[in-house]
């Protein structure tokens, strides 16, 4: 008799579980659907992917994602180039903002691909499998020279930290630590938009340090 009780106990833990997982998710709001751009970025074998974000539809939401490592010519590709983008084919943004794991098929670029960029690769799936980050461009702070980031946690040690868009002028920043001590993660700056290298060095004294991605244009 007990077994028979814990048998149903464990059947109607795994119908409920089931349909939970099941259960669907809102309807996609198709304004988010678009080229939605993005730079590639490495840490060791781990392959990162960030947007482009924008103050508008449909590239309003910023997001961090971890993409599957297809092969160690990817890799090194990603680690020594200077800047890797990608040119997607569209798809709805709100599919990375919710956590979904998503294979697109892209363009990938040695430099911007839409600046200077040159094709390396024509129709590459891309595998976008764990969401690390994801912020709404919507009611953003006024600029100024106080800047706050974000910290995304990879392992004990390991973080990517990224920097709070503001509205106009503001910048896009990204920067891998490996900590050694505690790192400021709100601190003043000496202009609105700083250089890069004024950046880097508030977090010069929290370990092992790699610039992954810093963009002024697109907002300001």
């Amino acid at each position: 008799m007990k077994h028979t009780y814990l048998l149903f106990l464990l059947l109607t833990f795994s119908f409920f579980s089931l349909a939970e997982e099941k259960k669907e998710l809102p309807p996609l709001n198709p304004a988010y659907q678009g080229e939605h751009g993005m730079v590639l970025m490495n840490r060791g074998s781990k392959i990162y992917a960030t947007n482009f974000p924008s103050y508008k539809l449909p590239g309003d939401i910023q997001v961090v994602y971890k993409i599957d490592n297809p092969d160690v010519a990817f890799l090194n590709l990603v680690r020594d180039s200077e800047l890797i983008t990608i040119k997607p084919k569209p798809f709805n943004l709100q599919r990375l903002e919710r956590g979904e794991e998503i294979t697109v098929v892209a363009d990938v670029y040695e430099g911007h691909y839409k600046k200077d960029g040159f094709k390396v690769y024509t129709e590459r799936s891309i595998v976008f499998s764990d969401k690390l980050y994801s912020r709404k461009m919507k009611d953003l702070k006024p600029s100024g020279q106080w800047q706050e980031y974000d910290s995304i946690e990879l392992n004990k040690t390991e973080r990517i930290y990224i920097h709070q868009i503001t509205q106009t002028p503001s910048f896009n920043h990204l920067i891998f630590v490996d900590l050694t001590s505690a790192c400021m993660q709100r601190f003043k700056t000496s202009k609105r938009v700083p250089k890069v290298s004024e950046l880097i060095y508030k977090f010069v004294n929290c370990g092992t340090l790699k610039q992954l991605y810093f963009d002024t244009d697109a907002y300001q």
